[in-house]
């Protein structure tokens, strides 16, 4: 079956088939290690496992990269301001690199609490600076660069499709300028490589052949990408930020140095909001992954909760909900492991399940479908059997969860047998009136062929939907 992925760069869905057949390189951006990763940070990095795991799923070998920018990103992410390692180095009172140390620790910790496949390579920019060094000085003697009084910088306006991808109007862009260039050119050039303020003794510096400073940050991502994966490869992500600024600047570097546009496919993923902002780290306040563990609520419940939004639209974050999809992960893994082992997946329902992952990472129709077979007359331990295998995909680590022991008092215990005698005698009323008086001790009681089953309400549960 074919698998089709929307690509930036065309703007438009297109058949998908590897440079190499069989083999998929993919590169993403990774995380700036100056702070915590927040949860929108991190739906990014979710679409981008689902995106793997959809290639693993059609049979492709995939390798998988992904960078840690620990210097050169600055605060404006363009080339004003702040390095941000510099500024949470001044912020916590650490060494900007215990401060890298720290919150790649932190974002790892995410990682792995998401259920995110571990990639092949984690590069880190300060690791290849001979690399972008020597990027660099290949653009400088193909004519593509210029020095400052701050730097390095790129002539875009050697391009004549510079910014293609985000289809930027440079004439409105220069018009539109509202700070000072500086000695830069147009509002679009950016740095390669920043110069250390003659004053100044920064933390992470080094010597080149411009004088002693920092790589700009677009450079690195163009640099290790290339070390890894070629000049060209397979798929380029992202966020939906990275298309304007870093992702166009990795393409005009790629395009002067190497003649190519870096990948056959820019897939970027949607921002998560709150509210009708998106969120980001700059307002000061953001909820990372530890805030929803602090509630009580398993990091896979996001992932779930992820799922039910294509990564091309923005995903309304609110707790109701990330409730509701606590609630529709703790059924499912219920159901899961309820069913028998022992079962063979049916091929009907799975490729009607790759029908809709191959459109462009249509989850939400997967879900969807993954709860018409949950629904469904299919025999329990053939649909344990097949909802094992989508969760290749879907990567909610049903094999792995195991049912909490739960202490049921007697009393409740007592209830659900009179609940369950009361049904039996078709006394509606009396059931359900029982049925309340468990919820209200704090349980609630799921019927099966095996009888009632009880279970804690969860944390934060108003109502049964």
């Amino acid at each position: 079956m074919e698998l089709h992925l929307y690509d930036s760069w065309e703007r438009r869905v297109r058949l998908f088939e590897s440079i190499v057949p069989g083999k998929v390189g993919l590169y993403c951006c990774g995380p700036t290690v100056y702070d915590y990763a927040h949860i929108g940070n991190l739906r990014t990095y979710i679409f981008e496992d689902l995106l793997r795991r959809t290639l693993q799923f059609n049979g492709y070998q995939v390798q998988h990269v992904i960078n840690i920018t620990d210097v050169g990103h600055l605060v404006s992410d363009a080339d004003h301001g702040e390095d941000k390692m510099e500024k949470g180095s001044r912020r916590t009172g650490k060494s900007a690199w215990d401060i890298a140390a720290f919150y790649s620790a932190a974002f790892m910790a995410d990682f792995q609490a998401l259920n995110l496949l571990q990639p092949e390579t984690w590069c880190r920019a300060t690791a290849y600076l001979p690399q972008q060094i020597a990027f660099i000085t290949t653009l400088e003697q193909k004519g593509y660069t210029y020095r400052t009084a701050d730097g390095i910088y790129f002539d875009t306006g050697k391009q004549s499709d510079y910014g293609y991808m985000a289809r930027l109007d440079r004439n409105a862009l220069q018009a539109g300028v509202r700070v000072a260039l500086g000695d830069k050119r147009s509002a679009t050039d950016f740095a390669l490589w920043k110069f250390s303020p003659p004053d100044v003794r920064r933390q992470m510096e080094w010597d080149s052949p411009w004088g002693r400073g920092f790589p700009g940050w677009h450079i690195e991502c163009s640099a290790m990408s290339a070390a890894h994966l070629g000049s060209w490869f397979d798929i380029h992500c992202g966020g939906e930020d990275h298309i304007a600024v870093h992702h166009s600047n990795e393409i005009a570097q790629t395009q002067a140095c190497h003649g190519t546009r870096l990948a056959n496919f820019w897939m970027h993923g949607y921002f998560l909001q709150t509210g009708s902002e998106k969120m980001s780290k700059s307002g000061g306040e953001f909820l990372r992954l530890q805030t929803l563990q602090d509630r009580g609520i398993d990091p896979l419940a996001y992932r779930y909760l992820c799922l039910s939004a294509h990564y091309r639209s923005q995903l309304e974050f609110s707790w109701d909900g990330l409730q509701a999809a606590a609630v529709g992960l703790q059924r499912l893994r219920d159901a899961y492991h309820r069913w028998p082992q022992g079962g063979h997946a049916d091929d009907t329902w799975l490729l009607r399940f790759r029908s809709e992952v191959n459109n462009d990472l249509n989850f939400p129709r997967a879900l969807a479908l993954m709860w018409e077979l949950v629904r469904s007359d299919t025999d329990t331990a053939t649909c344990r059997a097949t909802l094992r295998a989508m969760d290749e995909v879907l990567g909610l680590d049903l094999d792995n969860w195991r049912p909490a022991i739960v202490e049921v008092p007697d009393g409740v215990a007592q209830l659900a047998m009179q609940r369950q005698a009361a049904r039996v005698a078709r006394q509606w009323q009396e059931a359900d009136r029982l049925r309340e008086l468990i919820r209200a001790s704090g349980f609630l009681v799921e019927d099966t062929a095996a009888g009632p089953a009880l279970k804690p309400v969860p944390e934060g549960v108003v109502h049964d939907s």
